[in-house]
């Protein structure tokens, strides 16, 4: 709670920090780059532009946010779920719109038990954005967290519908479609 306070008043006080840097060229490059994504020859090349996708995500926010969104990253890497939920929730008080707040809190919540929660973030960042790759990567996981195996197994190929060589994918529908599904594969 500390944070999300902390970041109203750096809001409200400097009002030009929090505003979005968002442009439209940046969505039409956020465009080219996952359309290019479903056309990635290589795992490498696919992680490649997984890395230059998320960048775009997060070059729609303010400094502010973006300051918040690394704290909830790091919170969440230092086994802080709920701190790392009052930065994400703190960014999303800023920016409802950037999608990484939303994954962000939903992976907080997660790691918080709110399955439920979690679910519900996920599906903001995908109704907001469809071709989210990360958003159905962590569907899939939220759902085998759960024991969920062909909810899994549905968002895994979603994923690959937007990713298809994404790094391990290959392997991991291959389990999933194994547990699901009984298939040997």
């Amino acid at each position: 709670m500390r944070w999300r306070a902390a970041a109203l008043v750096l809001a409200l006080a400097f009002p030009a920090v929090a505003q979005p840097v968002t442009t439209a060229p940046s969505r039409n490059l956020v465009d080219g780059l996952l359309n290019a994504l479903r056309q990635a020859p290589t795992e490498d090349a696919a992680a490649a532009l997984e890395a230059q996708i998320r960048a775009q995500f997060l070059e729609a926010a303010s400094p502010a946010v973006r300051l918040l969104l690394s704290r909830g990253a790091r919170e969440l890497s230092e086994g802080a779920p709920g701190d790392a939920f009052d930065s994400f929730e703190a960014a999303l008080d800023l920016e409802p719109e950037l999608l990484e707040a939303w994954r962000g809190r939903a992976r907080s919540r997660a790691e918080l038990g709110d399955t439920p929660g979690a679910v519900r973030d996920l599906q903001e960042v995908l109704r907001r954005e469809p071709r989210h790759f990360g958003a159905w990567q962590d569907l899939s996981r939220v759902a085998e967290g759960r024991g969920d195996w062909k909810g899994a197994l549905a968002a895994w190929q979603k994923l690959l519908e937007v990713d298809p060589r994404s790094p391990g994918a290959q392997t991991r529908l291959r389990d999933l479609r194994r547990r699901a599904l009984g298939e040997d594969t």
